[in-house]
């Protein structure tokens, strides 16, 4: 087991990754830019680096001043968190050759799985179903346009090397396809590096269903069951929960099925998670794997007991999984609201700033994962969550009303959150009944708000 771990990461899943390692007895090394300074991840690692200006570009994308401060404080081991370098194949290199663990998937799955149409085609050839659409990459308009009518309107322009929701575009007729296709090219390319596309045909009125999964070096690989990702704004999760309403047993059982197989197609080692689109008829279709440790990963961790950033470090550590397939019960249900420094009545802007004051929830069943605190500065440089609220119970019906219960008590002075629009949505009808998908979130804030 590692002495010390560098996380390459800040706010609330640095702050995570330190208490996992608190609990293994390993000490870490938190990394900040000038502008996190104050954050609670750098207060509670046993050590802290300022490794450059406010900008991500000087500081937590620079791989050369991460690795330095691991090699000047001694760290063994960097866990990269979500974002950033998280999915960075050729940082996982740059770990390897410095002789320090990057703890997560090689470079190699990491490579396969980022570029999506080789994720894709690898699926595929593992026997897993796939959305109709282009093999790989497309080379012209022409290309792209012949595909769409093979498949049907509507498509998803989606860039090669996207993620996280980012880099699609959903058009309905051949002039929109055409109209788009510069552009989405240009987008891709300003975002990723890489202005590749490809096709694929728009599954309406869809769910997001996500099986998350553990593969070791000794080659086990177990599933964990599945979180229901569908409430989201532009391709952005918001709310996510375990077990999705929509899946039953057997379901389950069948995508669940269809990740391992296709993670064991490349010999997947940690964690995981692998996305899939739910039709209407139920049938699921493979959207991308997602080679790191997730955002909502806590609602997995609340309905099965499992630590699985604990279960990241073992496995980097050269450790079997800490338990068997068999052992995996899903207890009761789970949801986490992402609560972020956005004002959802004025399209979700961003509204960083000085908190004034912060007054949290607590009671039987409630977990807050967050770096803020009062009086604490909300950086405009970064992505806004403030804290994920995730609560527990022993079924949905009742871990609706106890998030009711612990939003309300959720109180934030200072900046705007998104509390309210998360309260809107467990008063709902719609989502109470679980009768959502992947374009609820749009509907619900086209309505008017109930007086």
């Amino acid at each position: 087991m590692f002495s010390k771990i560098l996380i390459a990461n800040r706010g609330e899943v640095a702050l995570r990754v330190i208490r996992t390692c608190r609990e293994l007895g390993i000490a870490t090394v938190a990394v900040h830019s000038q502008a996190d300074a104050q954050s609670l991840h750098v207060r509670f690692a046993d050590e802290d680096v300022c490794i450059g200006p406010a900008s991500s570009a000087q500081s937590y994308l620079d791989p050369v001043r991460i690795i330095a401060a691991a090699e000047v404080t001694g760290a063994e081991a960097i866990h990269p968190g979500y974002g950033f370098l998280a999915e960075n194949a050729r940082f996982a290199e740059i770990c390897n050759e410095c002789n320090i663990v990057f703890i997560g998937p090689t470079a190699h799955m990491i490579r396969m799985m980022g570029d999506k149409a080789v994720a894709k085609r690898t699926m595929a050839n593992a026997g897993v179903p796939v959305v109709p659409g282009s093999d790989g990459p497309v080379g012209s308009l022409d290309e792209a346009l012949r595909i769409a009518r093979e498949v049907g309107f509507p498509v998803m322009l989606k860039a090669v090397a996207g993620g996280g929701g980012k880099g699609i575009r959903i058009v309905n007729t051949p002039e929109a396809l055409s109209r788009a296709y510069d552009i989405a090219r240009a987008e891709a390319g300003s975002a990723f590096g890489d202005g590749a596309l490809y096709v694929e045909k728009f599954v309406d009125h869809a769910r997001h269903v996500e099986i998350q999964l553990l593969g070791d070096q000794q080659g086990a690989i177990v599933h964990l069951g599945e979180r229901d990702c569908s409430v989201q704004r532009r391709r952005q999760k918001l709310i996510e929960e375990s077990p999705s309403p929509i899946v039953t047993p057997e379901l389950r059982e069948r995508m669940a099925q269809a990740a391992l197989c296709g993670a064991r197609s490349i010999g997947y080692c940690n964690a995981g998670t692998v996305e899939f689109l739910v039709g209407q008829d139920r049938s699921f279709y493979f959207m991308e794997m997602n080679t790191r440790v997730q955002v909502e990963h806590p609602v997995t961790e609340m309905v099965t007991g499992t630590d699985i950033v604990k279960e990241q470090i073992r496995i980097a550590a050269g450790l079997p999984i800490s338990f068997r397939q068999e052992d995996i019960i899903l207890q009761g249900h789970a949801i986490e609201c992402r609560i972020n420094a956005e004002d959802p009545e004025n399209d979700f802007r961003p509204g960083p700033g000085k908190i004034i004051e912060w007054h949290v929830p607590g009671g039987i069943g409630v977990r807050l994962d967050t770096h803020a605190y009062a009086h604490y500065t909300v950086p405009p440089y970064y992505d806004s969550m403030l804290a994920k609220l995730i609560v527990h119970a022993s079924t949905r019906d009742e871990a609706i009303v106890r998030m009711r219960r612990a939003l309300e008590e959720f109180f934030v002075e200072g900046v705007p959150t998104t509390i309210p629009f998360h309260l809107r949505v467990m008063n709902d009808p719609v989502f109470r009944q679980g009768e959502f998908d992947t374009s609820y979130v749009e509907r619900l804030m086209a309505e008017p708000i109930a007086t």
